[in-house]
């Protein structure tokens, strides 16, 4: 009796281990997550005359008419400081936006752009006019960029 006790536990409890095994097409199952790519292209001299370029980029295609991408500049000294604008839809998948921005120093740009379920808030240094010493070796003090949820350009 003991045996037959022992054997039925085992062959139960292998049933009911095979239950629990996940199955081969789980991950599909779930929601897939589309990143939303920013490229971020500055003005060589900037002045801001010249608009920033913002390319959203999802599945590889371009993001046409984006949920929303507002843009955010603030000086690298804590003088200056913008709230977040919208940026302006230049159709197929470019999106700009200018700011007049006359004293020298190192600025900082971040890009809040939202589609399609993603959201991605990348940010970029840029120098208007001359930098300071203190602006070079904040820069040189910076951390690396963050991973590939976004390219920089300068």
């Amino acid at each position: 009796m003991k045996t037959i006790l022992k054997y039925g536990s085992i062959l139960f409890l292998c049933t009911l281990l095979g239950a629990c095994a996940p199955k081969e097409d789980a991950a599909e199952l779930y929601h897939q997550e589309s990143p939303l790519q920013a490229d971020i292209t500055m003005p060589d001299d900037f002045s801001g005359n010249d608009p920033i370029k913002i390319e959203l980029t999802q599945d590889n295609k371009t993001v046409e008419d984006a949920d929303f991408v507002h843009v955010e500049i603030w000086k690298g000294d804590g003088s200056f400081h913008d709230g977040m604008e919208e940026a302006e839809n230049a159709g197929k998948g470019i999106y700009t936006f200018k700011k007049d921005l006359s004293k020298d120093g190192l600025y900082y740009i971040k890009v809040h752009a939202g589609n399609n379920g993603s959201t991605i808030m990348p940010t970029l240094p840029f120098a208007v006019g001359e930098l300071s010493k203190a602006d070079v070796e904040a820069l040189n003090d910076q951390a690396p960029a963050e991973s590939g949820d976004h390219s920089q350009h300068h």
